[in-house]
């Protein structure tokens, strides 16, 4: 990155020529003086120097343009993107023009907007086709961007899979959560089933008490009076057999 900075970090001081419009006098020379504090590095200094050579003359383009430079040096990037756009707008001059696109585009790598940066660094070559240093970072950015969004793509394609993974994952979760809630149906209900069916025996058992079930006391008076009943029988058949004895005649000889 160190390298690539190198690289785009370039700079223009729009200097004046005979071809301008004609400015004032006293912004011209607050613009000069803002650059040599912009070249010994005094960004604050130099900052505060365009804007008063602006505010002597609002056509000083060159003053615009250098404080964007100003901005950009300090690492101002939001501010020195409006400034270079600033001067873009007001001017009409392909020097200029080539410049301010140029220096936006570095701005835009270095916050690695790449395809801002092919968008300004194209259009500064459409005002100045022959510069190497612009056709160099035009070139590089469109190989950062390729980059960019193969990255991107990959990004988006892990992402869904991480999604559809979730997803599948959520689905089985609901799947064995319903599966558990069946089995626990299941099972309350052959539950059920298993209770009906001994309740139903139960019943069957009160309903149809077993035969031969007899107390000790009920026992005993049976047998009591089995024994009464065997005895009534023996006197009767003993009484029988006196009754029905032969009676032995004597011989009458």
């Amino acid at each position: 990155m160190n390298k690539l900075l190198l690289l785009v970090s370039v700079f223009f001081i729009f200097k004046s020529n005979a071809q301008e419009i004609a400015i004032d006098k006293e912004s011209n020379n607050l613009t000069l003086d803002g650059n040599i504090e912009f070249a010994e590095n005094n960004l604050v200094e130099a900052e505060s120097l365009y804007r008063k050579s602006i505010s002597k003359d609002s056509l000083n383009l060159k003053a615009v343009y250098n404080m964007g430079n100003s901005f950009y040096k300090n690492e101002l990037k939001d501010e020195a993107i409006n400034q270079y756009r600033s001067s873009i707008k007001k001017t009409t001059d392909k020097d200029l023009l080539h410049k301010s696109f140029h220096n936006l585009g570095n701005v835009f790598m270095q916050n690695e907007d790449y395809q801002n940066a092919v968008d300004s660094f194209k259009k500064a070559l459409l005002n100045k086709p022959s510069d190497d240093e612009t056709r160099y970072n035009y070139v590089l950015a469109k190989e950062l961007l390729k980059n960019q969004q193969k990255n991107n793509k990959k990004d988006d394609k892990d992402k869904k899979n991480d999604k559809d993974k979730k997803e599948d994952k959520e689905k089985k979760n609901d799947k064995d959560k319903k599966d558990d809630k069946n089995k626990k149906d299941d099972k309350k209900e052959e539950e059920k089933k298993d209770n009906k069916s001994e309740n139903k025996n139960d019943n069957k058992e009160n309903n149809n008490p077993k035969p031969n079930k007899i107390s000790p006391e009920q026992l005993k008076n049976l047998l009591k009076a089995m024994d009464n009943e065997e005895k009534k029988v023996q006197n009767k058949v003993n009484k029988n057999k006196v009754k029905g004895s032969p009676i032995k005649n004597k011989k009458d000889w």
